[in-house]
């Protein structure tokens, strides 16, 4: 069972650029998309051919919108986490699949990037708006997490997090210690989402000493040539859907010119569960 999660950067854009032709190659048989940034009738259709498309575009145009890919229709679809504040930006989508003998419930997040702590007020509130977000959707995971237990369902959240939790999840960590998306406050609520009874970081678990792999490099200079990247990309899973994985990390293009989108894909193959 392979699923994937990558940040498009526009859907129409990636298709341009040769998601079409990642998602032959890999053959995902779930796939979770961030900042979609199309109105759901200018999602190109051959970006979602063979799969069962469910789609939270929100209500700001050209911005963000998260959507979930599936082999398999979906049992159950659930826009937003129950924030009448950020519901409406289209950032978090989630449904339940039963997929290759799993029982599953799957989020897409797109949380938000933020801006610098101390620069203009205009960057402060987007500081803030990003630390907002976070608090309120904190509770909302362990709520999904036991909710999918419950039902006697696995639970996993991808997407892109904004949050770079450790240093061998930056290259230039030292460079980067003042900001956004490594600060104290960041790397502390990303690890409070995660523990080995609740949610896992299933790429660090499958890499736990090793630099990266990363998953976003600035378009900027030679970011990407230079591997400076950022690891900010992740599945997160239940415990023993964590167990289950067997390989994983980043499709990073072969060169610059190749990229599909600022992020590459986070690919993970979960044994089959008889």
């Amino acid at each position: 069972m392979r699923i994937a999660t990558v940040n498009v950067n526009g859907i129409r854009a990636s298709v341009r650029r040769g998601f079409i032709d990642w998602l032959a190659e890999r053959e995902p048989d779930l796939i979770a998309l961030q900042e979609v940034r199309a109105p759901a009738e200018l999602v190109p259709i051959e970006a979602s051919t063979g799969y069962h498309f469910a789609y939270h575009p929100g209500n700001r145009a050209g911005r963000n919108g998260v959507a979930l890919l599936c082999r398999t229709p979906p049992i159950a679809v659930r826009e937003g986490f129950g924030s009448r504040k950020f519901d409406p930006e289209g950032r978090y989508l989630e449904a339940d699949y039963d997929l290759s003998g799993w029982k599953l419930s799957v989020g897409s997040l797109y949380l938000p990037k933020g801006g610098r702590a101390d620069d203009t007020p205009e960057e402060l509130a987007r500081y803030r708006h990003k630390l907002a977000f976070m608090k309120s959707f904190r509770p909302y995971l362990a709520k999904a997490r036991l909710a999918a237990r419950s039902r006697g369902r696995e639970f996993l959240v991808m997407g892109d997090f904004n949050i770079a939790h450790t240093r061998l999840d930056l290259r230039n960590w030292r460079g980067n210690a003042k900001s956004v998306g490594f600060l104290p406050e960041e790397r502390e609520w990303l690890g409070s989402i995660q523990s080995p009874r609740t949610l896992v970081d299933v790429v660090r678990r499958l890499h736990p000493d090793a630099d990266g792999p990363y998953s976003w490099w600035s378009w900027m200079g030679n970011a990407f040539n230079n591997d400076t990247g950022w690891r900010i990309d992740y599945h997160f899973a239940s415990p023993e859907l964590a167990a289950a994985a067997q390989t994983g990390g980043t499709d990073r293009a072969e060169s610059y010119p190749a990229r599909i989108s600022d992020h590459a894909p986070v690919v993970v193959d979960y044994a089959n569960r008889n």
